[in-house]
Formats: C-alpha cells, structure tokens, sequence
C-alpha cells in the first residue's frame, strides 16, 4: 500500500511532467551547478529529471509492492522523497506532514528484516560460533593427544 502513491505519481509524472517542472527548477537552480562540475553528462533540464524521477519512482515503487528487493526500493524512494520534501510549495503543512509520513514508512521498510536477524547479528554470531568451534576442536586434539600420550606409556609399561 505505501507503494501505490509512488507508482501512480510515477505514472502520472511520466505522462504529464510539467506539473512538476517548476519544483525541479528550483531544486536544480540549487543543485544544478554541482551536478555539472561533478559530471557534466547528468542531465539538468527540469523536464528531464522529472521524467527520470518519475521512471525511477514506478520501478521502485513496483519492486516494493512485490516484495522485490524492498529494502533497496524503500531506500532508493526515500533519497528520492527528500527534495520534493524540502521544496514542496503545495498546501504547506499538508504536503510536509505527508511527505514526513511517507518518509518515515519507507524508512520503517528499508530497515526491515523481515523477520530474520540483521547482517551485522548474522555475521558476529557467525564469527562467535566459529570461534568456539576452534576452543572446542582445539580442546578435543589437547585430550587425544593426553590420552595418547598415556596409552603410549601404558603400553611400554606391559610385559611383553
């Protein structure tokens, strides 16, 4: 469900983009002249960031409906709701409060495991479990060899 007002914006922006011209005017009159020294190849026609944004917002808001990659689809929407955050001029508190709101759900969703413990638990609890494996096995070859050891003497200590 959260991902239905991205897809639908989405679709809506790609056929009709110059209702969202003037809002990427003014973030790229901000952004603009970096996206130009850092490459001048990215494109910074209102028009077309608000095309690419809108394709980029379908795809992603299709891969969160899904269940696809959702933790990156979540992230990809979020980084892509914050400028429209900052520079929204609609009805104000409205607008913000929605847009904070959408925020924080695809936040909740970038973060979410589903249910399976994080990376970061996975990987310390794998790093500890093979940790007490090499105590374990390294215990077991210090008993082997002991008993080992007293076998050897045993058997020089029997006659014969």
């Amino acid at each position: 469900m959260l991902a239905s007002i991205f897809v639908v914006d989405g679709v809506r922006h790609l056929i009709n983009p110059e209702a969202k011209v003037e809002t990427a005017r003014r973030v790229l009159d901000k952004v603009g002249p970096m996206l130009e020294k850092a490459d001048p190849r990215i494109p910074t026609d209102p028009r077309t960031i608000v095309r690419a944004k809108a394709a980029t917002d379908v795809v992603a808001g299709l891969a969160l409906a899904t269940g696809h990659l959702t933790r990156p689809a979540a992230a990809v929407l979020a980084v892509g709701l914050l400028p429209v955050a900052a520079t929204d001029r609609g009805d104000m508190p409205t607008s913000l409060l929605k847009n904070l709101g959408l925020l924080g759900g695809l936040l909740l969703a970038a973060a979410d495991t589903e249910g399976r413990p994080s990376l970061h638990y996975r990987t310390t609890h794998a790093v500890d479990r093979s940790q007490r494996a090499v105590k374990r096995a390294a215990k077991a070859a210090k008993r082997d060899a002991k008993i080992a050891a007293m076998s050897a003497t045993m058997a020089r200590k029997l006659p014969g």
